[in-house]
C-alpha cells in the first residue's frame, strides 16, 4: 500500500507543516497554507469543470485528501469539508452557480445540521438559524446550511410526514461568525459557529441534493452523498494515523538509552511498530479497493458496493485509532506534550474520529 506522501510534493508538505504551530495558536489556517490550497485548487476538488473546478474522480480525490491529512490534520480536514461543499455545485441553480464559483478565493464552508428555518415568502425565503462546527468558516466566501422549511407558521412536510429540510447557500457578508470551537484537537480548522437573522434569499439560493436534481452531468453528481462523506472522512483519519506512525518510527530510533529500554525491549517496540504499520496498511488497501470498485460501478451507470464503503470506512477509522493508541505508551512523555508534533497529531486524530458518521455501525 503506497504511502500518502507519494501524492504531494515535498515542498508542499514543508509549507503546510512549517505553518502548523502558528495555525494551532491562531485557531485558523495560515496565509502560506491557504495560498498553496488556492494555487493547487484543492478547495475545488469537486466543483464542476464548467465552473472552473477540478471535478476529480472519487478515488483520486480520496487519496489526495488522505495525503493532505497526513501532512496536517487541520488542513486536510478543512480542504475535505470545504471541497465537499463545492460538490453542491452539481446541484445549484445555473442562475447563481457561475457567480459563486467565479471567486478566485472560493471556499465553501457549512453545516449539515438542520438548525435553521427557512420561511417561504414572495420570491424566496426568510432565513433564521445558528449552525455549529463549520470547518474553514473563517476563510469561506460562501456558507451552506440546512433549514427546516416553514410556510404560514407551519412546518412543510414531505409525503412521508417528516419535516422538509433543504440546503441553502449564503454570501459570507450576510453571515455572523460566533466563537465556538473549544476542543483539544483540530485547532487549526477554525470550526466556529455562524448565524443569520431575518435574511432574505432568492429561491435560486435553495437546492436539493438528489441525483434526479443534479444540473451537471457525470457520475460524480450521481454518487450518493453519504458514501462520499464516509470515504472522505475516513481517509482523513487514516492520513493522521500514518503521520503518527511515521513520527513513532523517528522517536523509537532516537530515544536515548536508559535503564528501561533494554535491547530486548527495543526489539519488542520495533516489532510492534512493524506489525501495526502492516495492519493499518492492510485495512487501507481494503478501503481503497472498495472505493475504486464503487467508482467503477458509478462510471458504468450506478455506484456499487455502497454498503462496503460504509463498513470499510468505519473499520479504517477504528483501526487507525487502535493502532495509534497501542503505540502511544511507548512514545514517552513527549507524546503528552501539547507543544510537540506527535501530541498534536494524536489530539487531531482523536478529535476528528469523534465524528458520528464513523462511530456508529450501520
Amino acid at each position: 500500500m503506497s504511502h500518502p506522501s507519494t501524492h504531494l510534493k515535498p515542498e508542499w508538505v514543508n509549507i503546510i507543516r512549517e505553518a502548523v504551530p502558528a495555525a494551532e495558536k491562531a485557531g485558523v489556517l495560515q496565509h502560506a497554507q491557504l495560498e498553496l490550497v488556492h494555487e493547487q485548487g484543492w478547495f475545488k476538488f469537486l466543483v464542476p469543470q464548467v465552473y472552473g473546478g477540478l471535478q476529480l474522480p472519487l478515488p483520486d480525490m480520496v487519496r489526495l485528501e488522505e495525503s493532505l491529512a497526513w501532512a496536517n490534520g487541520s488542513l486536510g480536514w478543512v480542504v475535505t469539508l470545504c471541497a465537499g461543499a463545492g460538490w453542491f455545485g452539481g446541484f445549484l441553480s445555473p442562475d447563481v452557480a457561475p457567480v459563486i464559483f467565479a471567486d478566485p478565493q472560493l471556499c465553501l464552508a457549512g453545516s449539515g445540521a438542520a438548525t435553521g428555518t427557512a420561511t417561504i415568502t414572495d420570491g424566496g425565503y426568510l432565513i433564521n438559524g445558528r449552525w455549529k462546527y463549520a470547518s474553514g468558516v473563517h476563510h469561506a466566501t460562501h456558507l451552506t446550511a440546512n433549514c427546516v422549511i416553514k410556510q404560514n407558521g407551519e412546518t412543510v412536510l414531505n409525503d412521508d410526514g417528516t419535516s422538509l429540510i433543504l440546503p441553502f447557500i449564503f454570501d459570507r457578508k450576510d453571515v455572523t461568525l460566533i466563537s465556538a470551537w473549544k476542543f483539544m484537537g483540530m485547532m487549526g480548522t477554525g470550526s466556529d459557529a455562524y448565524e443569520v437573522r431575518d435574511l432574505f434569499v432568492e429561491s435560486n439560493r435553495c437546492f436539493k441534493i438528489d441525483p434526479d436534481n443534479a444540473v451537471i452531468d457525470g457520475p460524480l453528481y450521481q454518487y450518493p452523498f453519504i458514501q462520499l462523506a464516509e470515504a472522505t472522512l475516513a481517509a482523513n483519519i487514516s492520513g493522521m494515523a500514518v503521520h503518527f506512525i511515521d513520527l513513532c518510527a523517528t522517536i523509537f530510533d532516537e530515544r536515548p538509552e536508559n535503564k528501561h529500554l533494554t535491547a530486548n525491549r527495543r526489539t519488542v517496540i520495533k516489532q510492534l511498530h512493524e506489525k501495526l504499520t502492516s495492519r493499518l496498511n492492510a485495512v487501507r488497501l481494503e478501503f481503497y479497493g472498495a472505493v475504486d470498485a464503487s467508482w467503477q460501478g458509478a462510471l458504468m451507470g450506478k455506484a456499487t458496493q455502497l454498503e462496503q464503503i460504509g463498513k470499510s470506512s468505519r473499520r479504517l477509522a477504528r483501526t487507525a485509532r487502535e493502532c495509534v493508541d497501542e503505540l502511544y505508551p511507548y512514545c514517552g512523555l513527549q507524546a503528552a506534550n501539547p507543544d510537540i508534533e506527535i501530541n498534536q497529531v494524536w489530539r487531531d486524530l482523536h478529535t476528528a474520529s469523534q465524528h458520528s458518521l464513523l462511530v456508529f455501525e450501520g
